[in-house]
């Protein structure tokens, strides 16, 4: 089981939530309200919260103490969950970006040329050469 799915799994009931967060049930219910927070529901309707739900209503509480209003606290999760899904998808572009034959080839070029210093060739020159097209 790797990390993202221990973090994600329901574990604590809203008791236990509430005395790690020092929130009171109204409040933790006032955030579902407004979509901060998605817990779980067990067959008998009652919330299971995971360590990223306890996470993200001890951020909620700490931007609240800071003076951010509920307006703003949607704002700031909206703005953290766009970076997160642009950095997603960019790691997934430069994984699927392959290098062409023919840019290797440019970038051998290149080295080749340019390998040398001082007028003398660098022993990298006589390596890449073979991989030269005559």
């Amino acid at each position: 089981m790797n990390d993202h799915n221990r973090r994600n799994m329901p574990l604590f009931p809203i008791s236990i939530v509430m005395q790690l967060t020092e929130l009171s049930a109204r409040q933790i219910r006032y955030y579902e309200e407004h979509e901060l927070i998605h817990p779980a529901r067990t067959e008998g309707n009652r919330r299971l919260f995971s360590f990223n739900d306890v996470d993200k209503l001890l951020e909620i509480k700490t931007l609240l103490e800071q003076g951010v209003n509920m307006a703003g606290i949607k704002r700031v999760f909206e703005l953290n969950s766009q970076a997160a899904a642009q950095i997603l998808h960019q790691a997934q572009k430069n994984n699927q970006e392959e290098i062409s034959e023919s840019a290797i080839y440019r970038q051998l070029k290149r080295e080749l040329l340019h390998g040398g210093r001082f007028g003398k060739a660098s022993l990298i020159q006589g390596e890449l050469s073979r991989f030269m097209k005559q």
